[in-house]
């Protein structure tokens, strides 16, 4: 999870520097076509393309064009609100995440989790601090990416029960890239080489983030390792007001403080079960 912290702060930035001169779309696409060259030596390492071999292709499908779309709403949801807002705004995903794989995964929802949860969204709204005038539309696409993205880590967690990390990836890049072919390449124009450096550290932190993230799935609950993920809010308002001058106030800095303290509870050790003596 802190690979995929790390990784997920620098597609940000990457992202809202692309978007300048780029579509979505082609960044999109150019992200999936790179990130399939970057991820084949470990495929090569693993036994080449028959592991890649998936008793589950239509969840694979429907994940990722849900993902796919979630992500297109992200990256022009960078376009229209800062960059701290679009973060915050996305962790309303973990409340669907933790609905979803309570409901259809067997999860257990227990105190500490619930807390965290209940506390990480109010440092959200803390940091988004929502006006009460006319909404931002960027605000709104924001939140359709959030549920997206946690109908899209609750597909993924059901596939790390039977299916490799790296197979995982593999069809996520397989399917995005399709799914975004003829979409990128009515708005396609040459990057600049500007353009490209970032477009390669998109598709390099993009790609291996999610392999962090299944990793990670493989290993806990998801209604574990999302709340972690709360601590990217205030990581990106932090970036927002060094990079781009963007507002970080006392506000900013209480709703972190809930964000941290959200993840603490949620880590708290659970008590292991004494072993039975032998008989």
């Amino acid at each position: 999870m802190a690979g995929w912290l790390a990784l997920m702060l620098t597609v940000a930035v990457a992202g809202r520097e692309t978007t300048r001169e780029l579509n979505v779309f082609q960044i999109m696409e150019v992200r999936t076509i790179l990130g399939f060259f970057m991820l084949y030596p470990l495929i090569r390492m693993n036994g080449g393309f028959t592991t890649m071999r998936t008793s589950r292709p239509l969840q694979h499908i429907s994940r990722n064009l849900i993902h796919y779309c979630a992500q297109l709403g992200w990256f022009f949801a960078l376009t229209l609100i800062p960059l701290g807002q679009v973060v915050a705004i996305e962790f309303t995903m973990p409340i669907w995440t933790a609905i979803l794989a309570a409901s259809f995964l067997g999860e257990r929802m227990t105190v500490w989790k619930t807390a965290a949860i209940v506390l990480g969204v109010v440092g959200v709204v803390i940091i988004v601090r929502p006006a009460t005038g006319t909404i931002n539309p960027g605000q709104l696409i924001a939140l359709g990416a959030a549920v997206g993205f946690g109908i899209s880590v609750t597909m993924m967690k059901s596939l790390t029960r039977t299916e490799l990390t790296l197979a995982i990836i593999f069809w996520m890049l397989v399917v995005q890239s399709a799914a975004g072919f003829l979409p990128s390449l009515y708005v396609w124009q040459w990057p600049t080489s500007y353009a490209w450096g970032w477009l390669v550290v998109i598709a390099f932190c993009g790609t291996f983030s999610h392999y962090c993230m299944a990793r990670a799935m493989l290993h806990a609950d998801a209604t574990v390792v999302i709340p972690m993920d709360f601590l990217r809010v205030p990581l990106s308002a932090a970036l927002g007001w060094l990079i781009y001058s963007e507002r970080l106030d006392a506000l900013t800095v209480m709703g972190a403080a809930l964000i941290l303290t959200g993840n603490l509870l949620n880590l708290k050790a659970v008590a292991p079960v004494p072993a039975r003596a032998a008989t």
